[in-house]
């Protein structure tokens, strides 16, 4: 369903960015003041979003507020959500970058890394959808809902069942929040991001996978040399979002995989089953790990 870009220029409109302190968060952060944004920035690491607002600032962009924030604690957000209104009003782009990944099989990982990715990835844009979406219906004048979501919200990944759970939760969200929200004229935007080499990559946990062993490290490597940048990133993410494209891959690859998963279905079988045998060829640790008992 089409409808006109509510948001089709970022001068002087007021742009939330969560997960702001780094990778596609920053990128997307620099990329909107440099197009003239106010930003509003959140990250719950305070002493790099504050580099972050620094850096920005630096080089002439405007920065509203910078104030660190758990987006997996509603009464966190919920106050962030009253001091960012309060002073500056409603949002006209509200992006939910904030993450963390977390991979493994139904053997080795832990109920809490469930729990964890269900918290930070699901609940997470959650609390902000409910406390920043309202204000922003209110003021009348329309937005944009930008959820970063992830290839693993669109195809089955190996070792990604608890954090496809919650990219493929954050998915329905935004499928429905898109006809919800469009009699506000507020755009939804879902961003399937592919690989990305932000700083996502070094913290990326494997249940009971040794990160420092040479297996695992060649393996990073290897992703990163094949992934696109976070600018890149940002820059796919503002020409979907600006014209209130709904789906937003940031590299072909996974444009591709959607395309075969809904148009040539045994053709995504196999590549799924292919890249399935290949992961575990690389990474045979990871199918032998087990949880503490």
């Amino acid at each position: 369903m089409w409808f006109r870009a509510p948001v089709r220029d970022l001068a002087g409109k007021q742009v939330l960015v969560t997960g702001a302190a780094s990778g596609i968060g920053r990128a997307v952060a620099e990329q909107a003041a440099e197009r003239g944004a106010v930003l509003h920035l959140t990250d719950i690491r305070a002493d790099r979003l504050a580099e972050v607002a620094a850096a920005i600032r630096a080089r002439g962009g405007r920065v509203g507020s910078a104030e660190a924030a758990d987006v997996s604690d509603h009464a966190d957000v919920r106050r962030l959500a009253a001091l960012v209104t309060e002073r500056h009003g409603a949002m006209d782009v509200i992006l939910n970058v904030a993450g963390i990944a977390i991979w493994g099989t139904v053997r080795s990982l832990e109920p809490e890394h469930w729990q964890r990715l269900v918290d930070v990835n699901l609940m997470g844009p959650i609390h902000v959808i409910e406390e920043f979406v309202p204000p922003m219906i209110d003021a009348g004048r329309g937005g944009q809902l930008v959820n970063v979501s992830s290839a693993a919200g669109i195809i089955a990944m190996p070792w990604h069942a608890a954090y496809s759970a919650t990219k493929f939760g954050l998915r329905g969200v935004s499928e429905v929040l898109r006809y919800d929200l469009r009699k506000h004229r507020i755009g939804v935007s879902l961003v399937c991001p592919g690989g990305v080499d932000t700083g996502l990559v070094e913290t990326i946990r494997i249940a009971g996978i040794d990160q420092q062993s040479k297996a695992f490290v060649r393996a990073r490597r290897h992703f990163q040399k094949r992934a696109v940048s976070p600018e890149q990133a940002a820059a796919a993410i503002w020409r979907g979002a600006l014209r209130n494209r709904y789906w937003v891959y940031t590299s072909p690859d996974i444009r591709l995989a959607h395309w075969l998963q809904r148009y040539f279905p045994p053709g995504y079988a196999v590549a799924m089953r292919i890249f399935n045998y290949g992961a575990n060829r690389v990474l045979p640790a990871v199918e032998q790990a087990r949880r503490a008992a």
